[in-house]
């Protein structure tokens, strides 16, 4: 039966999906013009009030150097006041936990994490973060780091659509309308449903309460600084306890919630992420907030056929990218079905045997099961957002390689609001470029010539994300501070240090949750990758949309590749899986390569 249920939820979630797709990405189409449907009496006053306040000309458009100089300075004004809010919490209001200030690197790292649309946690949230931290910085800068993506793509989309113009359109308009019209209606729709289903939404201090036995667990034991001691092997010495009360963290949950799923942030409230019943009690729930995270990336595809005027252009790239995607759910659930051979082949007690026939349900959840967990961190690594429901550092090795795979891919199958189809089209446009070189024709797409500025940018979009992942790995290995996080020898240990950097460089912030990351040297090498692998990006995609701009739109002609067929989107997956994933293959092999092989032939 379980091939047949991991059928069904796949095929549920994915009709669902796509059936959304096309309301949604007309709603979107209309509301980043500034005639939101249903919302025009309300909103637009309030937009226009917004642009009074602030002193903008919404008339005003920009080109893409102006375009890019406001992005920049808009993120490093949100940087500096998510840092500030942070090293004085213990100051402001709503703190009934009494939490003391971030400490500074923390706090850097933090900062950079959220305003990147990364939303990587090295710390606790429950444990450290104040419910005005929550809400005020977490909180406003997931809304914001999605607007500044989807501005980015309706920039690129302009260039496309345009011809002989200077401009790609207004960058404080693009963040405005995206977050009145488009983050904060959906934001309140689903904060509701969470909070019918049981996802708390309070402003109370923690509660204590008497569990109905004691409990039995094992702690890491602590030195006198309160670093973990290790044993000869370098493993962490564990002490048993007993506690007969329990503390459960109380705050505005289901608001985070919603917004932490739909930006593409994906910072949880609790630690545990979604794998915390306060967060995600149900299976409905499970499915709204795989729903909700590709919700967006995914209509956006239909929006984006609307606004150059061809919508078959839109399911071409949508096309590709489930393409993409369902193979990798197919390949997570098999191996996570499949249970380790190891322990297959040993000869370990009769319950054993049973809970291993089941399949790998280490680090998962039982509300949820091996499909639910697969699937979650299929969408989650797919679409940009670092929610996890499942801890990923307890997946088979294959089953642990997909979400690895997807973010190298630069996170183009699906992806974040914005950014993964904006990534997603620099690939298509050097696949016309390649296929032009082909067949001796001058490469086009959408009726613009694309020339050599359009592929040195594209170079750079391209190979950034993987030079920071990999070099910022490198160094890590190399480095004593580097190697003391890691809580697995081998293969595996490699791969916890290859997941964190391909999560920050690729603006994913998930994690693998067996490298202990809170550190000094882990908080600004991550926090470097995240801030150069989101802007690293951005600033190119902006160039070429001011070149794209520039040009004139020509009719196709003879020559011409069509964009909108089957050939074109074969043509698109083999450029993302060739040149995307071929930069990172040897480290693949290194890490989950020679564990699932050490693993076969134990």
């Amino acid at each position: 039966m379980a091939p047949v249920d991991a059928i069904v939820q796949v095929s549920l979630f994915l009709a669902v999906l796509l059936a959304l797709v096309k309301p949604l990405g007309t709603y979107m189409a209309r509301a980043v013009q500034g005639r939101p449907p249903g919302l025009t009496r309300i909103a637009t006053p309030l937009e226009a009030g917004i642009y009074r306040l602030a002193r903008i000309d919404p008339g005003d458009e920009m080109d893409w150097k102006a375009y890019a100089m406001a992005l920049l300075l808009f993120n490093l004004v949100g940087v500096l006041a998510l840092y500030l809010l942070q090293r004085c919490q213990a100051l402001l209001p709503l703190n009934p936990q009494h939490f003391p200030n971030i400490a500074a690197d923390s706090a850097f790292n933090t900062a950079i994490s959220f305003v990147t649309n990364t939303s990587w946690q090295s710390y606790a949230g429950e444990a450290t973060m104040s419910h005005l931290s929550q809400m005020l910085g977490i909180g406003v800068q997931s809304f914001l780091s999605a607007a500044s993506g989807m501005a980015v793509l309706l920039a690129l989309i302009r260039g496309l659509a345009r011809h002989d113009a200077g401009t790609i359109g207004n960058a404080w308009v693009d963040i405005t309308r995206s977050t009145l019209y488009i983050l904060l209606p959906l934001s309140f729709v689903f904060a509701l449903v969470f909070a019918a289903q049981g996802v708390i939404q309070n402003f109370e201090p923690d509660k204590q309460v008497q569990t109905l036995q004691p409990t039995v667990y094992q702690e890491a034991r602590l030195d006198a600084l309160g670093s973990p001691v290790r044993d000869a092997h370098g493993q962490p010495v564990l002490e048993t306890k007993t506690a007969s009360t329990q503390t459960l963290a109380m705050g505005p949950v289901a608001s985070q919630e919603a917004i932490k799923l739909l930006s593409g942030d994906g910072g949880g409230f609790f630690n545990a992420n979604s794998a915390h019943p306060y967060e995600n009690p149900t299976g409905l729930t499970n499915l709204l907030q795989m729903l909700a995270i590709l919700l967006i990336p995914a209509s956006l595809c239909y929006t984006f056929g609307l606004m150059v005027g061809d919508k078959r252009q839109g399911w071409a790239v949508l096309a590709a990218m489930v393409l993409m995607f369902v193979p990798m759910v197919a390949l997570t659930i098999h191996s996570e079905q499949a249970g380790n051979p190891v322990l297959a082949r040993a000869d370990v007690d009769q319950a054993a045997s049973a809970l291993q026939s089941g399949g790998n349900m280490e680090g998962k959840e039982t509300r949820f099961g091996i499909v639910g967990s697969a699937l979650f961190a299929t969408v989650t690594t797919s679409g940009s957002d670092g929610a996890v429901n499942a801890m990923h550092d307890s997946f088979m090795p294959l089953g642990g390689l997909v979400p690895l795979a997807l973010m190298q891919t630069g996170e183009v199958v699906f992806g974040g609001p914005g950014s993964g189809l904006f990534s997603m089209l620099i690939y298509a446009l050097l696949t016309v470029f390649v296929s032009g070189l082909m067949i001796g024709r001058t490469p086009e797409y959408l009726g613009k010539r694309i020339e050599i500025f359009e592929m040195k940018m594209a170079a750079v979009v391209i190979l950034v994300t993987p030079l920071i992942a990999l070099s910022g790995t490198a160094i890590a290995v190399m480095t004593p501070a580097g190697i003391a996080g890691v809580s697995n020898p081998g293969a595996h240990g490699f791969s916890e240090i290859l997941y964190a950097f391909s999560s920050a460089a690729n603006n994913n912030g998930s994690a693998f949750a067996g490298l202990s990351a809170n550190t000094p040297f882990y908080n600004v090498m991550l926090a470097a990758a995240m801030w150069f692998g989101r802007f690293g990006v951005i600033v190119p995609v902006l160039a070429i949309a001011g070149a794209l701009a520039g040009k004139r739109r020509r009719p196709p002609g003879i020559g011409t590749l069509p964009t909108h067929g089957p050939l074109f989107v074969v043509l698109l997956i083999g450029a993302v899986v060739l040149i995307a994933l071929l930069n990172y293959i040897p480290a693949l092999a290194l890490g989950p390569g020679v564990e699932h092989v050490s693993i076969v032939a134990h």
